[in-house]
């Protein structure tokens, strides 16, 4: 009954992951336990199993008397998240091996942004840059790996919500997934993993001056 339970609990934390990183649950929103619950079918202790596993992954927090909620990230946290994808995603490039790679998925992900993009849905392309990295992490086969990155994804899309401005800081990254992509498809690795690192780099400066305008925009005191 109790292993039952736990993969339940598992499986449960595996959706709303997958919720946090598509940007369903913005950072500071209290998840209930009622309406999740009875949305999924699952016992409170199940679900309470679940939250704690998120906890563990800095996605939630437990607020004592208020409940459990969505993580809102400081600008260490964003730093912090750069430095383990450079670590995680510029490894995965490197390790490659010989071409050709399996590559749909990744060329799946940089359509779906375009799509967005012409819709002139920002969330959605910065969804479709979410599945773009974990579609790359998944070039290593690795289920370790894939684990990993999917926490930290899921961490990176609570960031993005601070911005205000996100098709300037989702737009230009629509080009460089693509140069990426045809860097690997032309079986120049080295080449793929250097556009990567400067990517990322550039994310980090980005998205930490977001942060820094977000800190030091007064807030409407009725907000």
């Amino acid at each position: 009954m109790l292993l039952g339970r736990t993969s339940t609990a598992e499986r449960v934390a595996d959706i709303l992951r997958d919720r946090i990183a598509e940007g369903y649950f913005p950072p500071g929103t209290r998840l209930s336990e009622e309406a999740i619950g009875g949305a999924l079918g699952v016992s409170r202790n199940t679900l309470r199993e679940a939250f704690r596993l998120l906890t563990h992954e800095r996605l939630l927090v437990h607020e004592l008397n208020r409940g459990v909620f969505v993580r809102v990230l400081d600008a260490e946290d964003v730093a912090d998240i750069h430095r383990t994808r450079r670590l995680v995603e510029c490894a995965v490039v490197r390790g490659l091996g010989q071409p050709p790679y399996a590559l749909d998925a990744l060329a799946a992900a940089v359509a779906e942004g375009d799509t967005a993009a012409r819709a002139e849905d920002w969330k959605g392309v910065s969804t479709a840059n979410i599945h773009f990295h974990r579609e790359l992490v998944a070039l290593a086969g690795s289920a370790r790996t894939d684990e990993l990155m999917r926490g930290v994804l899921a961490e990176l899309r609570l960031a993005f919500h601070v911005v205000d401005d996100p098709r300037t800081l989702h737009e230009p990254y629509l080009a460089r997934n693509r140069e990426i992509l045809d860097a690997l498809r032309a079986g120049e690795r080295t080449a793929a993993e250097r556009l990567l690192a400067r990517y990322l780099d550039d994310s980090l400066t980005r998205l930490s001056a977001a942060y820094a305008r977000a800190v030091d925009t007064p807030r409407d005191p009725s907000d």
